[in-house]
């Protein structure tokens, strides 16, 4: 089955908590359109009246019998609709909310200053797998992601899955999930978290169960030897300059932390947190000088010579 892309939107809810999100936005609206017809109609009608004069030779007892009652019908439709605004939006929560279900998969997904550092939890700490910027779920089963930040206040949002969610630093808090259909689901930080907010973005990839796990089991394995003198020439490169003190790949020295993890690099569809594509020529620009891609991000421009360049993205193609 061919995983399509989706465009971030309210309006293709891909889960059955965006379509109850959904479901709760259309009787919102739908009311709200009602209810202000209905007021323009009898605005409209008293205007009417009074242009013509009768309010002039006033009311008698018996329309003023009718308004009271015109009055109380008025304000009993108006308890009934809101009372059913207020079960229809606690019918949306309870379904949006996290349930009592064990969740098939938990993952800790983590904001940083500008990207997303994503864990899959596992009882057995050698099958946890941590990746950045690209979070991968089974379709038809029940996910928590746990979320929280290292830095400043981010906020979560798959328009498509689920509503936003803020990343509280030192306070993890939980989304539930149950997608419904294959897909590639675009995804924003939704609270301004500083010069590139905006390039703060991540892929949600929704696969079937079989595809999933294949996936995580890909994921948990580290990264192999590199198969020809060029791609180690690039791990030479990677382990003396200074990516190895930031980022980690499993299998080798490297174990910097304050970066994302490279170890399945090469698997991402995106580099900076859906900054640019990842193809070679856009990981040597963004090795070479990722400030000019992203101001303000952590990482330096890297002053390399040109083969030592080549052979470093070499190496990180051989990520997968």
């Amino acid at each position: 089955m061919s995983i399509v892309g989706v465009g971030p939107s309210v309006l293709a809810p891909g889960s059955r908590e965006a379509a109850a999100i959904l479901h709760l936005w259309n009787v919102m609206w739908l009311t709200a359109a009602v209810v202000l017809l209905l007021v323009l109609v009898f605005v409209a009608l008293a205007l009417g009246r009074g242009l013509r004069g009768e309010w002039d030779r006033g009311i008698r007892e018996a329309e003023s019998r009718g308004l009271a009652r015109a009055v109380a019908v008025a304000t009993a439709a108006t308890v009934i609709v809101l009372f059913g605004l207020l079960v229809t939006s606690v019918r949306a929560g309870l379904v949006s909310g996290p349930r009592s279900d064990d969740p098939a998969v938990t993952i800790r997904i983590i904001g940083h200053q500008w990207w997303w550092e994503i864990q899959y939890d596992d009882s057995i700490a050698s099958r946890r797998v941590v990746t950045a910027n690209e979070v991968h779920l089974p379709t038809n089963r029940p996910v928590v992601l746990a979320v929280t930040s290292r830095d400043v206040i981010h906020s979560f949002w798959v328009p498509n899955l689920q509503g936003k969610r803020d990343l509280i630093p030192g306070y993890t808090t939980a989304l539930a999930l149950h997608v419904d259909r294959p897909g590639t689901f675009r995804g924003q930080c939704a609270e301004f978290c500083g010069l590139q907010h905006a390039h703060m973005a991540l892929d949600v990839v929704a696969e079937p169960v079989p595809v999933f796990e294949a996936w995580l089991a890909a994921m948990r394995q580290p990264a192999g030897v590199p198969p020809d003198d060029r791609s180690r020439r690039g791990e030479r490169v990677f382990l003396e300059a200074r990516c190895a003190g930031c980022h980690t790949v499993a299998g080798s020295l490297a174990g910097g932390q304050s970066g994302p993890d490279l170890t399945h690099l090469a698997t991402r569809q995106t580099l900076g947190a859906g900054t640019l594509p990842n193809t070679p020529e856009h990981l040597a620009s963004w090795i070479r000088d990722p400030q000019r891609v992203k101001p303000g991000s952590q990482m330096p421009p890297n002053e390399l010579a040109p083969d030592d360049l080549q052979a470093l993205v070499a190496y990180l193609e051989t990520l997968r």
